[in-house]
């Protein structure tokens, strides 16, 4: 039963992404410029799509509601759903359903949705593609195959401090 529930967890937590990410692209991909490499940033604001300070407001905006979700709603579900006690019962709990959401964007959204469709093209930078280069994408994997663990440990480490 807690495998279920971890696994919809994880798919829960990956369609939030993904409607951040719908909502942020809903008036064209220079919405979310932010999500962007620093050389099409600029080539946006240079084309007047959007302007720096709108891309530091949507970057605000997208890392507040991806991971305000995250560290409260990932570990309430943990603990208060699924029932995880203790350090390491909450830990791969929660190490598991990040891990989900990290698969889910790593290829569903970089590789699939950015890489392979056009709805995050922006007219005027298409010389400045792959937006997600392999030396980019290799980092984004090794951050969050070690960012989410150390997060996930100090949440269930804080919380096991307090009794749960």
């Amino acid at each position: 039963m807690t495998i279920a529930l971890v696994i919809m967890e994880g798919i829960i937590l990956s369609f939030w992404l993904l409607l951040v990410c719908v909502i942020g692209i809903v008036n064209g991909p220079a919405g979310l410029a932010c999500f962007y490499e620093k050389n099409v940033q600029e080539r946006v604001v240079e084309l007047g799509l959007t302007t720096k300070k709108k891309i530091s407001r949507a970057a605000v905006r997208a890392a507040l509601a991806m991971y305000l979700f995250d560290l409260t709603v990932v570990p309430a579900a943990v603990y208060l759903i699924n029932g995880a006690h203790g350090f390491r019962e909450g830990f791969i709990q929660m190490t598991a359903v990040y891990m989900i959401a990290v698969l889910f964007d790593r290829i569903f959204i970089d590789i699939v949705w950015v890489g392979c469709t056009k709805a995050w093209d922006i007219p005027g930078t298409e010389d400045l593609k792959p937006y997600i280069p392999v030396k980019v994408q290799v980092g984004k994997w090794i951050g969050c195959l070690v960012m989410f663990p150390l997060i996930a440990a100090a949440i269930a480490g804080g919380l096991s401090c307090f009794g749960l």
